[in-house]
């Protein structure tokens, strides 16, 4: 049709380029406006056991809320630790923590190895909280979390408002953001020698020391981002808490950090 369509004239020619040429170029730009969906990430939020103080069936729908603005982000939450010791743990990007397990045995040796696994291979994970009291059984897992809950420290700061201070804005997680205040529990109690990259830090009320609020490091090719906030639903509903553990999540899926609703 085309070939008897240039027969007939060549201006006749020249609008038939003009559609093609029209029609690839919408079709470029509708290719590209869709783009975004195709880089959509499977994330895990893990929970079901805690420190009986921490409410996280409370918690858990406002923090997959904070998280799900990023549309990218396709949450899944599973309620049983037993999950890290499946396959299926890596048909995600990336795994938030958002547990503190008590019973060695679960999600047990086979779960810790494969969890540790995940994250060398490139899977991320983000640490929400207490998490850093998880797997205290386990040695490896300083070098996952980069710090870890010390019981023979001090545990926090009261529970109240203070400020966190953002002290590296070249991050991609932390580029744009602005320090905060949030009520919350300002964990004193995390220690180990891995190396990390703090992002943010704020100052206890009780001693005057200054302590590391949100952090990252790597394992194998895995991302790592570790924040002890999140206390409870005031916490976590907290805009800025909810931006820095959704950018975070972005992050260590793999994905650039965006800002989503202007929120």
């Amino acid at each position: 049709m085309l070939a008897r369509f240039a027969r007939r004239s060549p201006l006749s020619c020249f609008g038939s380029a003009l559609l093609i040429a029209t029609w690839c170029q919408a079709a470029g730009t509708l290719a590209a406006e869709q783009a975004p969906a195709q880089t959509a990430k499977p994330v895990l939020l893990l929970t079901g056991e805690d420190y009986p103080g921490h409410k996280w069936k409370e918690t858990t729908p406002v923090l997959r809320s904070q998280l799900e603005k990023d549309t990218r982000l396709q949450i899944q939450v599973v309620e049983d630790l037993k999950f890290l010791r499946s396959p299926d743990l890596h048909k995600f990007a990336a795994i938030v923590m958002h547990f503190k397990n008590y019973d060695p045995a679960v999600p047990g040796p086979e779960g810790q190895e494969n969890l540790a696994r995940f994250v060398r291979e490139g899977g991320g994970a983000v640490l929400v909280h207490f998490a850093c009291g998880a797997f205290q059984e386990w040695p490896e897992f300083v070098n996952i979390a980069g710090r870890v809950w010390d019981p023979k420290l001090r545990g926090h700061d009261p529970y109240g408002v203070f400020r966190v201070d953002i002290i590296e804005s070249n991050h991609p997680i932390t580029r744009g953001l602005a320090s905060f205040e949030v009520p919350d529990e300002m964990y004193t109690c995390l220690t180990g020698e891995t190396p990390v990259t703090v992002l943010a830090t704020a100052v206890s009320k009780v001693d005057q020391k200054t302590y590391p609020m949100a952090f990252t490091l790597t394992y194998g090719k895995g991302r790592i981002f570790h924040s002890p906030l999140g206390h409870d639903v005031k916490a976590l509903g907290t805009s800025a808490v909810g931006k820095l553990f959704r950018r975070a999540t972005a992050w260590a899926a793999g994905l650039q950090p965006m800002e989503v609703g202007g929120k």
